[in-house]
This record gives C-alpha cells, sequence and structure tokens, in this order.
C-alpha cells in the first residue's frame, strides 16, 4: 500500500471547495495543485480557488488542455492521481492520463442512468425512487467510462433537489472523496463496466423543460415542480403574466384540470387529472418569492380561474 499520494484536485465551487478540504483535512496525501475554472469577468472568485490561495496551494485556471505547454505544466506537478470534482471543461484523455494512476471523476446519478449535466433534476422529476452519485473513470465520452464506486439513496415522496442533493448525496459525496483515494493507494482500484443498454442521456433541465401542464396526472405535476425546485424553478401562465412555482403539496381533490379550486391561507389548490397541487410558494413575474396566498390576494385571484394559458 502507498503510503501518501501526490493529488490534483480539479473542481468549481463549493463542492470543489469542500471536496479539497476534505483531502487536505486528513493530512495523508498531499495536493500539489489545483485545477479550475478560468475566472470570469463580473463574477465572484470561486470558492475552491479562494480556498486553495487561503491554504497556499498553487491554481491553475487553463481554458482548455490542447496545447502542449498546458500539459507540460500539468505533468510537471508529478501527480499520482487528478481527482475531478464537479468539472465543466473539457479535459481530454492527454491530461486525464498524465498522473500516474490517471484521474478519477464525480457524477450525482447512478450511472450510467442520467448522464448529462442535470443529473439531480431527472430522477425526480421522472418519478424515481433511488438516486446516489458515481466515482467514475472518465473517458472522452459523455460521463462514460467505467466506475469506481457508487453510492445509492432513496428519493422520498416529497423530495425536492434541495432535498436530494444538498441533504443527502453532497455531504456523502464530499466524504466519499477520502474512500476514492484510498482505494488507489491501497492499489488495483475497482473498475466495473457501465452497461451501455442502461444507459441515459439527458439534455440541461432548463426553463422550456419547467414549464407546468396541469392538464397532465397529479404525480407527474407534483415530480415537475419538486425536480426544478429551486432551480430552473417551475413556472405557469397566470392571465399574460408568468408566475414560478416552488414548495407545493399533493391534496385528493376531483374537478376539471387548471381550474382554482381552494384559495386559503394555507396555498392556492389547483386541479389536475386524478388529484389536486396545492401551491405554498410561488413568485409572480418582476417579484419576490411569496405565499402563494399572498399572490392570490394581490391579483384578486378566485376559485374557478384557471392557470396555464
Amino acid at each position: 500500500m502507498t503510503k501518501s499520494m501526490r493529488i490534483i484536485v480539479m473542481g468549481q465551487q463549493a463542492f470543489g471547495k469542500d471536496a479539497l478540504a476534505k483531502i487536505l483535512d486528513t493530512g495523508v496525501d498531499e495536493v500539489v495543485a489545483v485545477y479550475c475554472e478560468p475566472d470570469r469577468d463580473g463574477k465572484p472568485v470561486d470558492p475552491i480557488k479562494e480556498y486553495a490561495l487561503e491554504r497556499g496551494l498553487p491554481v491553475k485556471q487553463p481554458a482548455h488542455f490542447k496545447d502542449q505547454e498546458t500539459l507540460d505544466e500539468l505533468a510537471a506537478f508529478k501527480a499520482d492521481l487528478m481527482v475531478m470534482a464537479y468539472v465543466n471543461v473539457f479535459v481530454p484523455e492527454a491530461a486525464r492520463d498524465v498522473p500516474t494512476h490517471g484521474s478519477i471523476c464525480f457524477h450525482p446519478s447512478l450511472l450510467p442512468l442520467y448522464r448529462g449535466p442535470s443529473a439531480v433534476n431527472w430522477p425526480i422529476i421522472m418519478g424515481d425512487t433511488k438516486s446516489g452519485f458515481s466515482w467514475f473513470y472518465p473517458t472522452d465520452g459523455l460521463d462514460e467510462g467505467d466506475v469506481l464506486l457508487q453510492w445509492v439513496c432513496d428519493i422520498a415522496p416529497d423530495d425536492t433537489v434541495i432535498d436530494l442533493y444538498f441533504k443527502k448525496i453532497y455531504p456523502a459525496a464530499v466524504d466519499s472523496v477520502l474512500e476514492v483515494c484510498d482505494l488507489f493507494r491501497a492499489g488495483n482500484p475497482p473498475h466495473s463496466e457501465q452497461d451501455e443498454s442502461a444507459a441515459t442521456y439527458e439534455r440541461r433541465c432548463t426553463k422550456k423543460h419547467a414549464r407546468i401542464d396541469w392538464n397532465k396526472p397529479v404525480k407527474q405535476v407534483y415530480d415537475l415542480i419538486r425536480g426544478t425546485n429551486p432551480a430552473p424553478g417551475a413556472w405557469t401562465m397566470h392571465g399574460d403574466e408568468e408566475l414560478s412555482v416552488y414548495d407545493c403539496e399533493r391534496v385528493p381533490g376531483d374537478g376539471i384540470s387548471s381550474r382554482i379550486m381552494e384559495i386559503s391561507e394555507k396555498g392556492v389548490t389547483v386541479q389536475c387529472i386524478g388529484g389536486r397541487i396545492r401551491m405554498k410558494r410561488v413568485k409572480p413575474a418582476g417579484g419576490s418569492k411569496q405565499p402563494a396566498a399572498d399572490w392570490a390576494g394581490s391579483v384578486a385571484l378566485k376559485t374557478g380561474d384557471t392557470l396555464g394559458g
């Protein structure tokens, strides 16, 4: 077993920072460099860059890895492993294979399911009851390559993106970076081939995917709302105005779809097929997030009105 490795951490945002901190705090392995995206005009400094500089680590921010100079700079760190913790920049094989043991990458789904950039949203939207994360050996394909390890969790019936990612996947994933390092340090880390026949690719979940159709079965509507909460945010139309819908709950009842069935302090209840959705927190166009009851009062909403346009 190797006692210590020289590690490059490549990542962005809070997850990259926390993964870096987890490795540094153990003191078992040496982080020899941190790679992150180039700075963006008018945007705050990336948390991983800020933290790395505070810890006195070399920070590199190449826009790509196409030129030999960038590859030579990477090789000069003589790393044993590159840990890719939330990476948006494409890293070609020539860069991935520079460290002695290559590179390992994080993805917040149970690969080969939900390859792509919105891997937390889609399992909820599709009504799945399980999700998790994978550490895999990246290739030039999108989230392809053998899997090192996976972690599975339940998606509860009322989980939103916040519940699934920030309360379940995120903390477990940050802790798992130590297991990843342990597996490489021990030698012969696992390789499990992804089942291509089961692979799914999902595009980025955007506003166009988040429009509510109140004429769908109530479960589909509910899954869409919670699977886009808080981002990109489900939305509907009230007359000519957009209304974003966040916190909500399913309630029983029958009626004509898209009709407002009840308005109370608890929220605004809308009929779908086979049940109703009670909107509890909404955001009108140009306004702020607020209780649905407050919004209903501000627009003189009445039972029998319709949403959707």
